[in-house]
């Protein structure tokens, strides 16, 4: 049998034999193209070469591309596991010539891999051709032999292919292999063409016109090609199999999910087997290419299909988080042609993990409020979308979950009413993606790149140098002159200046001219990847394209940068060092002020962490080492133990830079990392080190923010200060200060238990004369409300506690009164909870009366806020109202 790993190289193997350059896959995310979620066919790394604006050296390129749809316009997810072909992950063999070969040599390729190579019958192969494409029609039939019939004209767009509404387009040309007339289904273009006999494996695109806005086509000056053939689809096919699922691939994953859940592929288990191994593919590809899960944007795509395949886990019988167990299986798999995998293999498990971990903890409820709703659905209805949108909103669940448990059963759900209910809490539950940036002005700096060429950067070794103005660009366009008082951004022939990139901010200083111009520079970007735009404003006289001048660095705030920038990277390692491998880096900020590190973690550092990686860095801090700068390629380089950051494509050659010696063993370097930014040149000169902020930035990532060198200085010398000034309050030396504050502390709890205490003995009636709270019946439920004086929210919960408890069954609700302000919470007893009565729902309809906006809690208890303390019996008769409709 011919494994997937073997077609994919024999694929690649055939192109660059033929004078093919062979490109590594780009990241899902793509970088350059805010229109797009994921990176979803191979041509996405080769836009901006099909339009002209950028241009490669190499005409022809080849690779094997990793995709994802599950989000946005191409959306696959909720077919998988029930279909044979639809994946969310899947890579995307492809040939692409950037004006070079056109159709002829395109068809002849794709004709002798097919049969030859791959060895494919010829009599199982027919072809389509765009309605007019009379060309094509007349190579198939030159080259491949094949008659007539077999050369099938497609009119629709389906044979058509457009980078968008104008722009590079053209027809299309795809092979079709045939399963055999045991299968249903007929030929493409015919009635029954939606059968699964033929199967398509490979579209080819000949590039040759550029739609215009008005509708009309021009002929592109230099044609090109750009051929997609999904890699399961032609394994499949290969090694005489008809559903994707069953390759080599997909059989080794899903015999490895049989063995950790202990239930065979078989019979209902089968398609949720084949959903935890699809998703498993692409939740582990999302991660090592830098998503992480959350409510919004890339991570709540990535965030739907983990939840999609634990809840497929939960169905198998798993009640403890398993599906991460799976990753290293995927890493073997995969790990050779793929090797972020291998090298984000702990941050891939310790994610899932602890994603599988906070689901678990809201499966069973949700799944329990959604077996409740579809018993009380009248026969044929529909799930109502406010049900489902509770189920997002307070379980986790998104809507295609809740869709995907229901089609089981033959039901669907009201989309209008979640999407209202979604609309009326658009705060809270941001579902939607919003593109990650402006593209605008591309083209402009590919123009200006075309015309400056890469400007040359000095700044690892100077900061000031003379320089000629290449470019001049202003007003949305590239100008000859500038003059007193306009904005703009200059491009020299070389610079000291370093452009925002890793995480490092830009330079800032002034460009001094002949005659007493001067440009001040307020930042650096990159632009059309290597051009270094200097964005400011010019004061005093005129300058034009050509002109020479000194560029001067702000030395000082660049030191403090480097400082910062190289702490980071010393950071990086502690961290790894003290809390595990799983630890990498998902964002950062270096700049004069502070530093930020955001990473891959599940829970807070406690103090004795952040005392130990501070411990670590400040000594290596300590051994004023000089640090090591060198360059290689990136795959020496990550083979030699250097971190590379997930998701980023790096070019040919790529610095590599060496901090420090790893204590106790003198000759291991204690960090290597791939870094462009500019660093210090001892590690001395970051003096000190000092951790000032810990948090959570969302589920799994955490957040550090650092100071060094006189920043963390001044920083220990204030809170020295505090903690004296407190001392002296307190009248203790500042040794003994906190045993104080802590003694003060316990002291104050003890307080204020005892005035809740006696408040709440007043509000139930226990003293004071008060009356005890009159419980009356509402419909068949048993209700208790009051208002209480003086009692704050906090101290809300216990009286619900006590009066739940005295009634045994039935809904308690208080209103308290406290500072002009009243607070509202409402307890609902076991038996009654989510079904009954929902404590949300109630307190809800409270908080309205009282001016709230909204509250929150579980069925069985919850809680809300509002200004107007005025109206506490109209927040109770509001709740009176809800159960009246219940009862």
């Amino acid at each position: 049998m011919t494994r997937l790993r073997d077609i994919r190289a024999q694929f690649l193997g055939y192109f660059e034999g033929n004078d093919h350059e062979v490109v590594a896959s780009s990241p899902l995310v793509p970088k350059d193209d805010p229109t797009l979620l994921f990176t979803n066919a191979g041509m996405v790394q080769f836009k901006n070469v099909f339009t002209g604006a950028e241009k490669r050296a190499n005409p022809r390129a080849v690779s094997s591309q990793k995709c994802v749809r599950a989000g946005g316009k191409h959306n696959d997810l909720d077919n998988v596991g029930y279909t044979a072909r639809h994946h969310t992950f899947f890579e995307m063999l492809g040939n692409f010539s950037f004006g070079d070969y056109f159709k002829e040599e395109a068809i002849h390729h794709a004709w002798t891999l097919v049969t030859k190579d791959f060895a494919l019958p010829k009599d199982r192969l027919l072809v389509t051709v765009y309605a007019d494409d009379d060309d094509a029609a007349a190579l198939w039939k030159k080259i491949a032999g094949l008659p007539e019939e077999r050369i099938i004209r497609i009119a629709t767009s389906d044979n058509f292919w457009m980078m968008g509404d104008t722009g590079p387009c053209g027809p299309c040309s795809e092979i079709f292999f045939d399963h055999g007339e045991h299968i249903p289904g007929g030929p493409p273009g015919s009635a029954d063409e939606d059968g699964d006999r033929f199967i398509e494996i490979w579209n080819l695109v000949f590039m040759q016109f550029d739609q215009q806005a008005d509708g009309s086509r021009r002929a592109l000056p230099k044609p090109s090609i750009d051929t997609g053939m999904g890699l399961e689809r032609v394994a499949a096919v290969l090694q005489g199999k008809h559903n994707n699922y069953e390759i080599d691939l997909f059989a080794n994953l899903i015999a490895a999910g049989e063995e950790a859940l202990k239930v065979k592929a078989q019979g209902d288990a089968l398609a949720s087997h084949r959903v935890i191994a699809d998703h498993l593919r692409a939740t582990s590809f999302l991660i090592a290419d830098g998503v992480t899960p959350s409510n919004e944007g890339r991570g709540y795509v990535l965030r739907r299909i983990m939840r999609r395949a634990m809840r497929h886990a939960h169905i198998l019988g798993a009640t403890e988080p398993v599906i991460y167990t799976l990753a290293p299986v995927l890493a073997a798999e995969m790990g050779d042609a793929f090797p972020e995998l291998n090298r984000a293999l702990p941050v891939i498990e310790e994610t899932l993990r602890g994603e599988e971990e906070r689901f678990q903890r809201t499966l069973g409820r949700g799944l329990t409020l959604l077996e409740e709703a579809i018993e009380q659905l009248p026969e044929g209805a529909a799930l109502p979308g406010e049900t489902a949108f509770k189920l997002y909103d307070t379980y986790g669940f998104p809507l295609d979950l809740t869709q995907d448990a229901l089609r089981a059963k033959g039901l669907s759900v009201d989309e209008a009413g979640f999407n209202t209910a979604m609309e009326r809490q658009r705060a809270e539950a941001r579902a939607h993606w919003q593109g990650s940036g402006d593209a605008a002005g591309d083209a402009v700096w590919f123009a200006v790149r075309d015309v400056t060429g890469s400007t040359q950067f000095l700044g690892y070794s100077e900061l000031s140098a003379k320089g000629a103005i290449k470019a001049i660009v202003a007003d949305g366009g590239m100008q000859e002159s500038l003059t007193d008082g306009s904005r703009a951004e200059l491009v020299f022939d070389r610079t000291p200046f370093y452009a925002e990139s890793g995480g490092q901010v830009g330079d800032t200083g002034e460009i001094r001219f002949a005659g007493g111009a001067r440009f001040v520079v307020e930042d650096v970007k990159k632009r059309a990847g290597d051009v270094f735009a200097h964005i400011g404003a010019l004061e005093g006289g005129a300058i034009k394209t050509g002109d020479e001048a000194e560029l001067l660095v702000d030395a000082q705030r660049r030191d403090r940068t480097r400082s910062n920038h190289s702490a980071t990277h010393l950071m990086h390692s502690a961290l790894r060092n003290v809390l595990g491998p799983h630890v990498a880096q998902k964002g950062s900020y270096v700049g004069p002020d502070r530093l930020r590190f955001d990473f891959s973690h599940g829970r807070a550092l406690s103090p004795s962490d952040i005392a130990a990686i501070e411990a670590e860095v400040n000594a290596v801090v300590r051994q004023n080492d000089e640090t090591e700068t060198s360059e290689s390629t990136p795959d020496e380089a990550i083979a030699k133990g250097a971190l590379a950051l997930f998701g980023e494509k790096y070019g040919d050659r790529v610095r590599v830079l060496t901090i420090g010696q790893k204590p106790g063993e003198p000759d291991k370097a204690y960090s290597v990392e791939l870094c462009g930014g500019t660093h210090v040149r001892r590690t001395g000169d970051i003096a000190l080190f000092k951790i000032v902020g810990e948090s959570a930035v969302s589920a799994g990532v955490r957040r550090v923010e650092a100071l060094t060198g006189e920043a963390a200085r001044e920083y220990l010398e204030q809170q020295a200060g505090i903690a004296k000034a407190a001392a002296d309050t307190l009248k203790v030396p500042v040794s003994e200060l906190e045993k104080r504050l802590a003694a003060l502390v316990d002291e104050r709890r003890k307080l204020e238990k005892e005035l809740s205490d006696a408040k709440t003995k007043l509000a139930m009636g226990g003293g004071g004369g008060a009356a005890p709270a009159a419980v009356e019946t509402i419909g068949n439920l048993k209700f208790t409300g009051r208002i209480v004086e003086g009692v704050g929210g906090k101290e809300l919960r216990s009286l619900v506690d006590a009066a739940r408890a005295e009634m045994g069954s039935g809904i308690a609700a208080f209103v308290g009164i406290n500072d002009g302000k009243a607070a509202i919470a409402v307890g609902v007893t076991d038996d009654l909870a989510g079904s009954a009565a929902d404590a949300v729902a109630l307190v809800r309809a409270g908080s309205a009366a009282i001016g709230g906006k909204g509250g929150g809690g579980r069925p069985d208890f919850a809680q809300a806020g509002g200004p107007d303390a005025s109206k506490g019996e109209e927040a109770l008769e509001a709740i009176r109202a809800v159960l009246a409709g219940k009862g």
